[in-house]
């Protein structure tokens, strides 16, 4: 089995097609996602804190357990066309009326 976890953080990644791609627990903090298709990619257990995803397209993303602390441009239309985002950490801002996992048990 491959642990490595990809380090993609402050990554440029703006408007790439990344739809289908395994990002799960990569490492996306602070990344450039702004216009990225990130359609059907997995991204559980993803660092995506400080992301910017502006205009990013997330359909059917896998966001179980993913970290979305201080993502910029996040929005709840953009969240709930995902698959698992209830799981995800994230802000009381996007709550989307959800409930949201506590911080501490991302540990």
């Amino acid at each position: 089995m491959n642990d490595e976890t990809p380090d993609l953080s402050q990554a440029g990644l703006r408007g790439l097609d990344l739809s289908g791609f395994d990002l799960s627990r990569a490492d996306l903090r602070q990344a450039d996602l702004r216009g990225t298709n990130l359609s059907q990619a997995n991204l559980s257990r993803a660092h995506l804190e400080g992301a910017n995803f502006f205009k990013a397209v997330l359909d059917g993303a896998d966001l179980a357990g993913a970290f979305l602390y201080e993502a910029q441009f996040l929005n709840c239309a953009q969240l709930v066309v995902t698959r698992n985002w209830q799981t995800a950490f994230r802000d009381e801002t996007l709550g989307c009326g959800a409930s949201i996992p506590d911080k501490n048990s991302s540990k």
